[in-house]
């Protein structure tokens, strides 16, 4: 391990996190007269450091709860229990001083960047709001230059840009100026929901390269929020995957990808499409789907491969499954287990490694 590794794996292993959710749980609940509950997070626990920043996916199909971790780390949504803490403070205690500077140093990038646009507005409103909430610019001309600089450094040209309504923009291009309002502020963190979901593919490796730009250049670190794999191997350096809001496996993108462990990752990677078409797609596990249970163990049980008879006695806990990752399945119970699954830990080894 070189000198500067081990300056790196210090700063993020010993000092507080920039942004960290310690065992968010959040349950919806909707009715009058019969409510009925949904569990959309179970006790997720993980951080960002401060230092190196940090480009971490969290991945999963729909329902998984990887939205409403993202609104709920972004301040959006109150987690029915546990603390997201942003530079030591928790959230539902920062008083509004705090509140406006954990705005501007935390940032989203949404799915439908449609959705974030007034039509009756110039794209330009979105640009210059912020500059005018955060007193960014003395004058007229200062805030002129921010915008241009902003706008170019997402690749898109100012003179083909402002002065134009949203609609009149395609979807790339409005998800761009969205980047770019981001890049204004000079972030710490930004949460990238599904930011290239919407664009056609000739835009995706443009942005998610943007994305990298921001991160390697910027020093921004970036939450990314995904069901595309494939993105998140090109994009990520760890991964987080979410499987009805409990965290089924975590590490290195790189090990979780090429070797999952999990088999509901197992799943994931094996959906993935092959280049070589005498590959069967989706033939490398067979799930079986019999009817669902309503258990108090794993709650992949009723699709799993390889369960068993304890996976419906209780909640599997965290293994540590390598060096880099963690895995929550009884089928690695004679792997250390990982008692605080606080994936701070697991990223902070790959750094000093």
């Amino acid at each position: 391990m070189t000198t500067e590794q081990a300056e790196r794996s210090a700063v993020q292993s010993d000092s507080e996190p920039l942004l960290r959710a310690e065992g968010v749980s959040k349950t919806f609940v909707s009715g009058t007269f019969r409510k009925q509950y949904t569990r959309a997070l179970d006790t997720v626990t993980f951080s960002v450091p401060e230092a190196p920043p940090t480009i971490t996916a969290v991945a999963g199909e729909s329902g998984s709860g990887k939205t409403t971790l993202a609104r709920t780390v972004l301040g959006l949504v109150e987690p029915t229990s546990g603390d997201v803490i942003y530079r030591g403070t928790n959230l539902a205690e920062m008083s509004r001083a705090q509140r406006a500077e954990f705005r501007r140093e935390v940032q989203v990038i949404f799915q439908d960047p449609f959705e974030s646009y007034n039509p009756f507005y110039k794209v330009d409103h979105v640009l210059r709001t912020p500059i005018r909430r955060y007193n960014m610019a003395s004058s007229k001309s200062e805030a002129d230059d921010i915008v241009v600089d902003a706008l170019r450094t997402v690749g898109l040209r100012p003179e083909e840009t402002l002065g134009r309504h949203p609609h009149q923009l395609s979807g790339g291009q409005r998800q761009r100026v969205m980047v770019a309002r981001a890049v204004m502020l000079k972030p710490k963190i930004i949460v990238a929901d599904e930011p290239v979901s919407m664009v056609d593919a000739s835009l995706r490796a443009t942005i998610l390269e943007t994305l990298r730009a921001m991160n390697r250049d910027l020093g921004i670190s970036i939450l990314y929020i995904t069901h595309d794999l494939t993105t998140a191997y090109q994009i990520a350096e760890n991964i987080i995957v979410l499987y009805k809001g409990r965290v089924a496996e975590a590490g290195s993108v790189d090990s979780v990808i090429n070797d999952p462990k999990h088999p509901y990752t197992e799943l994931l990677v094996s959906s993935i499409p092959q280049p070589d078409p005498e590959t069967q797609w989706g033939r490398e596990q067979e799930a079986r789907e019999d009817e669902e249970m309503d258990l108090k163990g794993c709650n992949f049980y009723d699709r799993c491969a390889y369960r068993m008879d304890e996976c419906t006695a209780a909640d599997p806990p965290v293994y540590r499954t390598g060096d880099h990752r963690i895995t929550r399945c009884y089928r690695f119970a004679d792997s250390p287990v990982h008692l605080a699954p606080d994936l701070r830990s697991v990223f902070a080894d790959r750094v000093a490694s």
